[in-house]
C-alpha cells in the first residue's frame, strides 16, 4: 500500500495517475474526493493524527507534500505542524519509507523563508526513523503559469533573479516521477537529501529566449526588484510574515541557494523547451480562445 498525500495537486494528481497505472494500490488522503476514482479515500488533511491514523495502517510508504497556507502564523509553523503530526504517525504505524518534497539548498546558513521552512520539516521527518528521501527541487517551471497574462498584455516574465545568472528549474511531472520510482522500488534505505534539476542551465534571459520560440513572439524577461515584489504581495493581501517568508525565500534564490546542488543534483528527461511546447504554449494559446 503507498499513501499519497496532496492527490489532487500538479505533483500529486500525476504520480497517483502513474501509480495507478502501474497497478498498485493507492490510499489518498484528501479534503475533497470528488475527483479521484479507483484509489481509497481518507478524508481529511494529513496535518491530523486522527485522519493519519486511518491512512497509514499497512501502508509501505507515503508521500509527503504539505499544501501551502498563505493564512498560517508563518511558512516555518504551518509546516511543522504537519511534520510533527507526520513524524509521530509515521513512527507509531511503522511506515518503512517515506519520500517527502523539499527545496534545494540545504544547508543554507541564512534564513530562507519559505525554503527554511521545508528544511525544517525535513529535519522532523528524518526523526520519524523511517527511510525518508527529501526531493530537493529548484524552482518549479509551472510557476510561470502564473505569469501568462503578463506575457500576453506585456510580452515579458518577471522574477527577482539576475537575467544572466543560470536558474534551477524542475517540471513538475518529474518530480513524480522521481516520486513514483523511490516509492515503488524500496531498496533504498537511510536518510538523504536528493536534488533532483531539470536537464538545463538557462539564465532568465535564455528562458526568455526559448520561450519567444515556442510561443512564435517576442518575450523578454523583467527583473523585479525584491521590494517591489513585496509591494506587489502586499497589494493583494498578503500579511507582514507571508511577505516575509516569500521575499526571504527569493532573496537566497537571487544570492545562489541553489547552487551548490547542480554538482551533485539528478538530471531529470524535461528540459525548458519541451516543457514550453507541451505546457506552457497549449496553456496561452487556451487563455487567447
Amino acid at each position: 500500500m503507498i499513501v499519497v498525500t496532496t492527490p489532487t495537486g500538479q505533483i500529486g494528481s500525476r504520480l497517483t495517475r502513474r501509480l495507478l497505472d502501474e497497478d498498485k494500490e493507492v490510499r489518498v488522503v484528501v479534503r475533497d474526493a470528488s475527483r479521484l476514482e479507483h484509489v481509497e479515500v481518507i478524508r481529511g488533511s494529513h496535518d491530523d493524527p486522527a485522519v493519519l491514523d486511518k491512512a497509514l495502517p499497512g501502508a509501505e510508504a507515503l508521500f509527503w507534500l504539505v499544501p501551502p497556507n498563505p493564512q498560517a502564523p508563518s511558512a516555518e509553523a504551518h509546516y511543522l505542524q504537519f511534520a510533527r503530526a507526520g513524524a509521530a504517525a509515521i513512527a507509531r504505524h511503522d511506515v518503512g519509507h517515506v519520500v517527502g518534497v523539499s527545496s534545494a539548498g540545504h544547508g543554507w546558513p541564512s534564513p530562507a523563508g519559505v525554503l527554511s521552512a521545508a528544511f525544517a520539516m525535513d529535519a522532523e521527518l528524518a526523526r520519524s526513523g523511517a527511510a525518508y528521501r527529501a526531493l530537493s527541487m529548484p524552482f518549479y517551471m509551472e510557476n510561470l503559469l502564473g505569469q501568462l497574462d503578463a506575457i500576453a498584455a506585456q510580452n515579458a516574465f518577471h522574477l527577482t533573479c539576475a537575467g544572466d545568472l543560470p536558474l534551477a528549474l524542475i517540471a513538475t511531472r518529474d518530480i513524480a516521477g522521481i516520486a513514483a520510482e523511490l516509492l515503488t522500488d524500496t531498496s533504498w534505505s537511510g536518510q538523504e537529501n536528493l536534488p533532483v534539476f531539470g536537464p538545463d542551465r538557462l539564465t532568465p534571459d535564455g528562458m526568455a529566449e526559448v520561450i519567444s520560440q515556442e510561443l512564435g513572439h517576442p518575450v523578454t524577461y523583467r527583473r523585479m526588484d525584491v521590494d517591489d515584489y513585496a509591494s506587489l504581495l502586499r497589494s493583494r493581501g498578503a500579511g507582514d510574515q507571508t511577505i516575509k517568508d516569500l521575499t526571504d525565500a527569493f532573496a537566497a534564490q537571487d544570492h545562489g541557494i541553489y547552487d551548490a546542488d547542480w554538482a551533485t543534483a539528478r538530471p531529470t528527461p524535461t528540459d525548458f523547451r519541451t516543457w514550453c511546447r507541451e505546457v506552457l504554449k497549449p496553456a496561452a494559446d487556451a487563455r487567447a480562445v
